[in-house]
């Protein structure tokens, strides 16, 4: 033959070359156990790297979050107060030039200033609760008193004492009010 020596299955007549079969280095058992070993160590350290890294960029939002939630208590307000720093000027401009105004130029002042302020709350969704009229509801209303009334159907609120508002659909101050009964039935006599 050629030098190598041949063998054949009994079971399926194929040619074996023993020459093919030799050991290589790779095949060696001590060095197949560290290329694994090294390459399983080597994707340990990798995914602890990747880990820790994924670790310091959660703790990096939580702290940046932490943050962004205490700088958005502290200064919410902030916009909304600018606008309200018009209606103080306002108001300050008509006390220093009271002195020298009449009644009208002082109630023209008022007025001006009333409508910045509603202009301002309306800006930020703070709307007028003034339900004169309307049915009482104990939602958005306060029933300082009821008194009879003929004028509005009973349940109804006849009076408003102070206006409510609400912010954005959420109550911020009821309405109170005087709802209207039914007047008592005249004594027949």
């Amino acid at each position: 033959m050629n030098g190598h020596s041949e063998q054949t299955n009994g079971d399926s007549g194929e040619i074996f070359d023993e020459s093919l079969e030799t050991d290589s280095p790779d095949d060696d058992p001590a060095t197949a156990d560290e290329d694994p070993i090294a390459a399983l160590q080597a994707k340990v350290e990798e995914s602890q790297n990747k880990y820790l890294r994924a670790a310091d960029e959660l703790e990096n939002v939580r702290k940046r979050a932490a943050r962004d939630v205490e700088n958005a208590r502290k200064f919410a307000l902030e916009r909304f107060g600018r606008e309200l720093l018009a209606v103080r000027d306002g108001l300050e401009l008509g006390l220093t030039n009271s002195e020298n105004a009449d009644a009208e130029q002082l109630k023209a002042g008022m007025e001006a200033t009333l409508k910045l302020l509603a202009s301002t709350m309306e800006q930020f969704g703070i709307t007028e609760v003034d339900p004169h009229g309307e049915p009482f509801d104990p939602e958005l209303h306060e029933a300082m008193t009821m008194q009879p009334s003929l004028e509005v159907e009973p349940g109804s609120v006849l009076e408003v004492f102070q206006k409510g508002y609400s912010l954005n659909g959420r109550l911020l101050r009821p309405a109170r009010v005087v709802v209207a009964q039914e007047p008592p039935e005249r004594a027949e006599g």
